[in-house]
This record gives C-alpha cells, structure tokens and sequence, in this order.
C-alpha cells in the first residue's frame, strides 16, 4: 500500500513539508479547486500542482476528486458535453502520472453531518452525527453545516427541485451511462475510477443514495466489470450503515478497492455517533479486522487516514487538521506493517 494525505492545494493551512515529515508519507491526496465544476482541468493548473508536489518529495497520483456536475447525475441533455470534459480531464490528468481519481455520485450534497465542532469529554473536537437534529431540519430552509456558503438558498432549492421524482433505478442508471463513456479513456491513460461510497449511506430529503451497502457494489460491477470501475473504501462513509460489514466487503472487494478512506465512528446509540481517534478501541470500525482483510485479500492500493479530530488546540478545517491525521497515519502504518509481516 501507499501512505497518502489530504492536501487542499496552496489554500491549505497545512504546508507541504509538514506533510512529508510524517513517516511513510508517500504523497498527497489533492485536486484543482479553481476551475468551475464541468469544465475541463488545464494542464498548465496540473502541472503547477505537480511540480509542487515533486519540489517537496511527495507523488501527486491520487486526484479527490473530478467533481461529477449534477446535470450528469439528473441526466439532462447537457450531460454528453459536461462527460466529454471529464474524460479529456481524465487524459489531462494521465499525462502527469495520476493513477487513481476518487469521485462520487451523490446528488446535491457529497457528504452530511449535523455539528462539525462536537466537542468529547477529552476537549477533542470532532464531526458528529445527531438524529434528532436532522430531523430539527426543514428541507426548504436547509441552513447545512459546511454547505452554507455552497450554495445559495435559491440554488439550494433549485437543485432539490431538479432532483424531485429521480428514482434509484433512474440514477443507478446515469452512473453506469457515465462510467461507460468515461472509461475509453480510463483503459488509454491506465487511471483507475474510484467511488467514493454516499455518507451517510442512506436516502436524505429525499434524495436517492445508490452507493452504500454490499449489494450496490455487486450491482455496480455487474453493470460496468471494466476493472479501471473501482471503489474508495471510506470506513467513516460505510460504517455509519450499521448494516454492513466491514471486514466482509474489504475481503470481498479487495482487488476492487484502489484507495482507502480509513476511520473511526463511535455510535452513542443505535443512530447518533461521533468521529473518533483511528485505533480500533477508539469506536466501532474494526480497523485491525479491515486492514486485515485488506492485506490477506491482496490489496495494493492507496490509503489515506481521513477525517480527524482537532486535538492540541489546533484550529482545522474540520475533519482535515494536521495533528490527528497524522497520528492516524502511524497508527495506521503501524498496522499494516504488523499484518503484512504476520503473514509472511
């Protein structure tokens, strides 16, 4: 496996020598945050980011993400253009040794909590999930932790509009349209498509979640078997669905998962939890049956330790602070070094 970290481009708090001070820091995690959703990536904003990366030791092969634009995801007769940027993006991307682009396919919002700054009895603070806030929410009047300043509310409104009536089947069905138009040029630049599962992964306002549970991946892999169609598996994003198993998919979808998403949920009850340290006994992902199954099932791909605490009184963006993560990625190291070695 690679050791990789997130990296918000040269707007991150987090400067790039930091990174690589952490150890068995292969590179970093990043994307061009400048150029609007659905247009194609310059080359000239790639190479810059490169080069950055090169100049302070670190691999740039990982690309989250290449935003899908909603007009593909609703399948509007817009999509066909919008999908032919993302495929030259993809060729863009290739010519600069990117190997793997997370993506996902949720509608309007990528990812939802109801408090970024849930503060733990040890002072941590951390991204939570609380039930009875989200139902608190009024869906024309949505005013989202970290997605105020996304949209405007007649944007916002707008979308949810758009989205009103759309099916599982109907975007199960614009998922495998795009993937089958993108992957000509998966197969010329040896990228790998990786999945990011919906978090949470269940239906909210009433919008359709296709990626979150075993069964979508079999689907999924039955509808495109193209092996550039792979996954992200986000620990977090999956196991907020106490539905599914963890270690089971990692052993299943091994050869399938080109990057790793590894971290910890600590459930207060049957619906609300909280994000926690990234050892094992910090909450209720087995990360030690995980990697496990990882490495027994042959994985040799990416792996990131995703969204930590604020912890030491740093100041982070929310879930990307620099101090848990890279703990994360100790503990993690440590872990897949002990594994590997165990089955030799």
């Amino acid at each position: 496996m690679k050791m990789t970290f997130r990296w918000y481009g040269e707007g991150d708090c987090i400067p790039l020598q930091y990174i690589k001070q952490i150890p068995n820091m292969s590179g970093v995690v990043t994307a061009v945050y400048d150029t609007p959703v659905g247009e194609v990536w310059e080359e000239s904003k790639i190479a810059r980011l490169k080069s950055l990366c090169d100049e302070a030791g670190l691999e740039m092969e990982v690309i989250e993400s290449v935003p899908v634009h909603e007009d593909i995801k609703l399948g509007k007769s817009s999509r066909d253009k919008l999908i032919a940027n993302y495929a030259q993006t993809i060729r863009n991307l290739g010519k600069f040794g990117v190997k793997c682009i997370c993506y996902n396919f949720m509608p309007v919002f990528d990812w939802f909590r109801t408090d970024l700054h849930y503060v733990q009895a040890n002072g941590a603070e951390c991204l939570a999930y609380k039930e009875a806030d989200f139902r608190k929410l009024d869906k024309h009047n949505l005013r989202l932790p970290g997605w105020d300043e996304s949209y405007t509310p007649e944007q916002l409104n707008g979308l949810l509009k758009e989205y009103e009536g759309m099916t599982h089947e109907q975007l199960f069905e614009n998922l495998v349209y795009f993937l089958k138009v993108i992957l000509p040029a998966c197969d010329e630049t040896g990228i790998n498509m990786a999945i990011h599962p919906d978090d949470p992964p269940w239906d909210i306002f009433g919008l359709p979640r296709i990626v979150g549970r075993e069964s979508d991946y079999d689907r999924l892999f039955a509808a495109v078997p193209n092996k550039h169609n792979g996954i992200t598996f986000c620990t977090g994003s999956l196991g907020a669905g106490r539905f599914n198993d963890l270690p089971k998919m990692a052993a299943k979808y091994a050869s399938r998962i080109y990057f790793a998403h590894l971290r910890q949920l600590k459930f207060v009850n049957e619906t609300d939890f909280y994000e926690n340290g990234h050892q094992t006994s910090d909450g209720n992902v087995d990360i030690y049956a995980i990697v496990k199954a990882l490495v027994e099932n042959g994985f040799d791909g990416y792996v990131r330790p995703d969204h930590g605490r604020n912890i030491w009184g740093e100041d982070g963006k929310p879930g990307y602070g620099l101090y848990d993560r890279a703990l994360g990625a100790a503990y993690l190291n440590g872990m897949f070094e002990a594994v590997e070695k165990d089955g030799k």
